[in-house]
């Protein structure tokens, strides 16, 4: 049975929900060095929190690991590219915290408004100061909202619950889509600091997002206003929100986040006497550490018992309905890599994949992952899969491009690889009859039809009598069973391509022998699946 490693501390629900879903729970929070390396190593998925942190190093050799769950949104603890290059998903658990976070947001924006920190401590010290702690109202003041996704938009619902106003930035996220929210949308981040009173940040901890508000936006934004911090530290500088702070230019800022957790004792912000701090609790309720858990069992197991993704940080997710509909066209496009690798000659430069039909309707980032899988799996030692195909591709310098055109040509659907190497330009199609039936319907300018599975002998030729006779006595001769046969041709006389599914591999003497036809131009050997077999990876 699947096992799953769980290395931080989390909630029995989450323990109970994988054993009673028949997986293998090891639940050793707090191991280090060896001890972690080899339980991660021993599992098949891995849940983490923020404790653990999953270095390149930790997975260099992953085992038999294919999946890790954060029990959190951010995943910044994760090496993610070298989880993707070992074709490892990464999931989170984005819904878990999302009332927590938001709530934490909106009290610390209140707090700040009201000064309620510094006049609590004040009341502790023996003091009665209501005239040095006048703060403002939040009714009718703009709270700028940069990060639209689960967390931004309840901030968002909250803040509006307020009366404050709200303007949001996210490329992502479209104008008329923020308005039905009650978000008026900034046409860029220029033009919604410009307009503030109140900033928060809901984006993840990326290189793009990494100072994405420093000291020129910072001055961009109206003197006195406020900035909080809820995501991640990071994505506000903290030594240009200290400056800003103390030049008086920012009236206030609350962080629950910072980039070095804990913080120094000496760190400029914890000087400042209008800046609120709390210790990351944006997720620290009972409510959210139970969801959060909850939600990651359920990641795995959907993953480790059905093959299904979700929430993935590094590869398309899919549903388990998505699955059911796409495996047909995930099993044909894989094949039709296979096939490429075993009939190409020369380095592999760039890949056009033409998506024609009720395929072009489909996932098809899904499906060129998948191409790319058994494009590479053939050639490369590493494990390849649809996680870390198209970065491996991309690596060894091989472009992929994708076109897709939902008009029907003459079939239902259609998928034609061209793939071009350093020599020349390689062609092959493939569709389905019905649901399940897997057919190669080209062959460079060749069309004919053609089973995609086991051993097929690949040979062109000119169309001249007693070819195909003279092919089929020397495999006889040879002891090799011909299970399928067909031809394609342009023209009577002229070239053509011959294609034979084979019982089992021919011998090198009975390639030999097919080779000395002196009509017969090219002969390859490929082999594929046999009928139904699907990649492991696919579930």
């Amino acid at each position: 049975m699947p096992r799953v490693f769980i290395s931080d501390k989390i909630e029995a629900g989450c323990i109970d929900m994988l054993k009673g879903a028949g997986l293998d729970v090891d639940n050793r929070p707090g191991l280090k060095g060896g001890d972690l390396k080899k339980a991660m190593q021993a599992a098949d998925g891995m849940v983490v929190r923020s404790g653990t942190t999953v270095t390149a190093e930790l997975l260099e050799n992953p085992g038999t690991l294919k999946a890790i769950v954060r029990a959190g949104v951010g995943v910044d603890n994760i090496d993610v590219p070298a989880a993707t290059r070992k074709g490892i998903i990464v999931m989170n658990t984005p819904g878990g915290n999302t009332v927590s976070t938001a709530e934490q947001t909106i009290t610390l924006m209140m707090a700040m408004a009201r000064h309620t920190a510094a006049a609590d401590a004040s009341m502790h010290g023996g003091k009665w100061e209501r005239s040095k702690f006048v703060g403002t109202q939040l009714a009718g003041k703009t709270l700028g909202v940069v990060g639209l996704g689960r967390i931004g938009r309840e901030v968002a619902r909250r803040a509006a619950g307020l009366d404050m106003k709200v303007v949001g930035f996210d490329p992502f996220l479209a104008p008329d889509r923020a308005a039905e929210l009650g978000i008026d949308a900034a046409s860029g981040l220029a033009d919604l600091l410009s307009r503030v009173d109140f900033l928060t940040v809901h984006t993840p901890l990326t290189p793009e997002t990494t100072n994405l508000i420093g000291a020129k936006e910072m001055a961009a934004m109206k003197k006195g206003a406020r900035v909080i911090n809820c995501a991640r530290g990071g994505i506000i500088n903290e030594e240009a929100l200290a400056e800003a702070l103390r030049s008086g230019h920012l009236g206030g800022a609350a962080l629950d986040v910072f980039v070095q957790e804990p913080p120094p004792a000496d760190h400029p912000i914890l000087k400042l006497p209008n800046v609120i701090v709390t210790p990351h609790l944006g997720a620290s309720t009972a409510e959210a550490q139970e969801a959060v858990g909850l939600e990651a069992a359920q990641l795995l197991i959907d993953y480790l018992t059905k093959g299904i993704i979700g929430f993935a940080v590094n590869v398309a997710p899919i549903d388990k309905a998505e699955l059911t509909e796409l495996k047909q066209y995930v099993d044909l496009a894989r094949r039709l890599g296979l096939l490429h690798a075993q009939m190409c000659q020369g380095a592999i430069r760039k890949v056009e994949l033409h998506y024609r039909g009720d395929v072009a309707r489909r996932s098809t980032k899904l499906i060129t992952a998948a191409f790319a899988a058994g494009l590479l799996e053939y050639r490369l030692q590493e494990s390849v899969n649809i996680v870390n195909a198209e970065l491996l591709a991309r690596e060894r310098g091989i472009e992929i491009i994708q076109q897709s055109n939902p008009k029907q040509g003459d079939f239902a659907t259609l998928i034609r690889a061209d793939v071009t190497t350093d020599k020349k330009t390689y062609t092959a199609a493939g569709t389905l009859f019905g649901n399940q039936y897997l057919r190669l319907v080209q062959l460079g300018p060749h069309h004919l039809d053609s089973y995609l599975d086991g051993v097929m002998l690949l040979f062109t030729h000119r169309d001249v009598p007693g070819l195909i006779g003279f092919v089929g006595t020397i495999f006889g001769k040879h002891n090799v069973n011909i299970g399928q046969m067909r031809v394609g041709r342009e023209k009577v006389g002229g070239e053509a391509i011959g294609v034979l599914n084979l019982d089992v591999p021919p011998s090198d003497a009975a390639l030999a022998d097919v080779r000395e036809h002196p009509e017969i131009t090219s002969v390859t050997v490929v082999t594929l699946p046999a009928v139904g077999e699907m990649p492991s990876w696919l579930g």
